[in-house]
Formats: C-alpha cells, sequence, structure tokens
C-alpha cells in the first residue's frame, strides 16, 4: 500500500458522494442503486447500519456496511440480532483492487463491531461466485446458515447463500 490510509466511518457528506459515484458507474442499473442509497443513507441516520470507507490520500477506495437491525436487512432471522451483524456492500474501486486495502478495511470493521459488542458476523453471496466465497472463507466465514432469494428493488431476484462467522 502507498500514500496515506485511513479506515474510518464516514460522515453523511461522504457516503453521498460515495453513492452518486456508484450511481454514475451504474447507469444500466441506475434505479436500484438510487433506492439502495436512500436506504443505506436512512439505514446509517436511524443507528440500523454503519458504513465503513478506505480513504487513500483522501479518496474513497472501498467500503463495506454492517447492518445491525433486524429490519434493514433481507431473510435477517439467524443473520442479524444482538450480537449478530450483517456484513454487505463489499466494493473496492477496480485499480485497488487485490492491494490489501480491502482487507485492511475489513479488519477494521471487524474490530470496530467487536468493541460494539458483536461476537458474530454473517453474509451473503451469490452461490456461482468462487472467488468471493473463496475470500470469505479465508475470512473465516466457514459456518453455513442457509440459501434464500433476495430482491432488488426493480424485482430483480437473486439466490444467495449466507455463511457466519463466530
Amino acid at each position: 500500500m502507498a500514500g496515506q490510509y485511513v479506515c474510518r466511518i464516514p460522515s453523511i457528506d461522504e457516503m453521498e458522494r460515495k453513492w452518486d459515484d456508484e450511481i454514475s458507474r451504474n447507469e444500466d442499473d441506475r434505479e436500484n442503486w438510487i433506492i439502495w442509497k436512500q436506504e443505506a443513507l436512512a439505514g446509517f441516520r436511524r443507528g440500523k447500519m454503519i458504513p465503513y470507507y478506505g480513504f487513500l490520500d483522501g479518496e474513497i477506495i472501498c467500503e463495506a456496511t454492517a447492518v445491525i437491525h433486524p429490519d434493514s436487512a433481507q431473510n435477517s432471522e439467524g443473520l442479524v440480532d444482538d450480537h449478530s451483524a450483517y456484513l454487505c456492500a463489499f466494493r473496492t474501486n477496480e485499480p485497488f483492487r487485490g492491494k490489501g486495502y480491502f482487507s485492511t478495511l475489513f479488519r477494521f470493521m471487524e474490530n470496530d463491531l467487536r468493541t460494539r459488542g458483536f461476537s458474530r458476523l454473517t453474509l451473503g453471496v451469490e452461490p456461482w461466485d468462487i472467488n468471493n466465497k473463496a475470500i470469505y472463507t479465508h475470512y473465516g466465514f466457514t459456518g453455513y446458515i442457509r440459501t434464500e432469494t433476495e430482491k432488488y428493488p426493480d424485482g430483480t431476484t437473486i439466490s444467495v447463500e449466507y455463511y457466519a462467522k463466530e
């Protein structure tokens, strides 16, 4: 890693900037991204989600979100409770992938959640996504929970396998 890299919980303005960037990069799926932005900002404001961002020389290069309230995640039973946080929205800007930035952000997020009393972390991955499944296994997400479908705002449904890390 080069430059000044910092992991922290962003401000609302930084979240707005990051989401607007995601919306502009996902024109084919724009309406979903606009709704996800609204949900993320509302969830953070209400204390139901915690966003984590990685900043390199002031630029947001990666992110992840912890959902800490059951009504803010689909299929939340067994995924989110007083001691379990559901992790999602893992994204790293293309030029910074594979360089350890997200791993550093993940460790920061994990440590922060532990200090907040969360002893179990969960996440979901599409069954066909072998690369991410291998990464999540490396991070310790080896406890298979179940497979369910999730629905995007536009009605698209996907199959998701859920895993836990104690």
